[in-house]
């Protein structure tokens, strides 16, 4: 209790501390208060952060600030129109015809799950699966009254997909264009002792911009890898579980098995017990070794290191709180609780040493 009542009393004394529990505070409640309807301002200053490393990039090749924002902003305009006329509706197709094929891949399952009990009576038995069942068909009857939901309120999606699309890329130009003058006028409204923000922010910042920049590349190797892969093999579906494959790598552990069971399923109904599915789940289970074993120590080899318990506890949490950009974003938070947990003995220390 003296050991909590002493930490109590350094930090209501340290206004550096304050300031940094203040803002953490500020931003919090913002987000959890304003956070839906903010959301398209709140992705826009996601993406002007994102595009802010290419901008420093062109200015190091000898462009001005101007120049190097308008390049950038192409870049990005390119990049949102590839997906949104190219890959998208090719996404979309391929989508269509998988949830048409979703009955036939369903009843390849049945058989096949239905027929364990004859080769393995000593581990299963017909009680069990007819369990199984009753408790999967509970599922899908209420995954299909979110999907009618989900159709119901496709109108209003289109919609806001639309603002979207006009509103965010407008305000990332402008915050991109606009940043020092932006970035004076939040300052403002800070403390004045604000040394151990600025310093998690510093720290932070390094963290996370590492981090993004090895998972956008992580995110496209893997992706292209097993298109590649999934196409030499002719494998229905390249495209979409190419990209679900891809995509997989933004949830650590969790994603990579998750996204496993389509790519097993597309598979099997398509061949069966056969050579080219065993060829193809060998090589997709030495891509997936490949990558956590060989490429992420290569690309994050400059992210602070956290433990893997600590990214399943962040994942968790904050995909709670904010869904799937929580999920998203739980290395990165992750990495801020961690910094401020480095910097906060450290500042203390060095205040008491100077005391001394």
């Amino acid at each position: 209790m003296e050991n909590i009542k002493q930490w109590f009393n350094r930090v209501t004394g340290n206004p550096e501390a304050l300031a940094l529990i203040g803002t953490l505070l500020v931003g919090l409640l913002v987000i959890l208060w304003v956070g839906d309807l903010l959301s398209p301002v709140i992705a826009s200053i996601v993406i002007a952060y994102l595009l802010e490393g290419m901008v420093a990039k062109f200015q190091v090749l000898g462009l001005s600030r101007k120049l190097a924002v308008i390049s950038s902003f192409s870049l990005f305009m390119a990049l949102l129109s590839y997906m949104v006329f190219g890959l998208i509706p090719l996404l979309s197709i391929q989508t269509v015809q998988l949830a048409q094929q979703l009955p036939t891949m369903l009843n390849e399952g049945v058989h096949l799950f239905t027929a364990l009990p004859e080769k393995y009576p000593n581990y299963i038995t017909e009680d069990q699966v007819k369990l199984i069942f009753d408790q999967v068909s509970g599922e899908a009857v209420k995954y299909g009254q979110s999907l009618l939901s989900f159709s119901a309120a496709s109108v209003l999606n289109v919609v806001a997909l639309i603002v979207y699309l006009l509103l965010v890329p407008m305000m990332v130009f402008f915050f991109l264009m606009d940043k020092q003058d932006i970035t004076r006028w939040f300052a403002s409204f800070l403390p004045s002792n604000r040394r151990l923000t600025t310093e998690v922010w510093s720290t932070v910042n390094e963290q996370v911009a590492n981090y993004v920049r090895g998972k956008i590349w992580e995110i496209l190797i893997i992706w292209a890898v097993c298109f590649i892969a999934f196409s030499l093999f002719g494998l229905n579906y390249a495209v979409l579980l190419s990209f679900l494959v891809g995509l997989s790598v933004l949830v650590p552990y969790v994603g990579a098995t998750v996204v496993t069971i389509p790519v097993l399923l597309v598979a099997y109904v398509q061949w069966a017990w056969s050579s080219e599915f065993m060829y193809l789940m060998s090589l997709f289970f030495i891509i997936q070794a490949l990558d956590g074993y060989v490429l992420v120590p290569l690309l994050f080899s400059e992210v602070v290191n956290i433990h893997p318990v600590a990214i399943i506890v962040a994942i968790l949490f904050f995909g709670g709180i904010w869904g799937f950009w929580g999920v998203f974003f739980a290395i990165p938070l992750a990495t801020l609780v961690q910094a401020v947990l480095v910097a906060w003995p450290t500042r203390y220390n060095a205040i008491e040493n100077q005391v001394e």
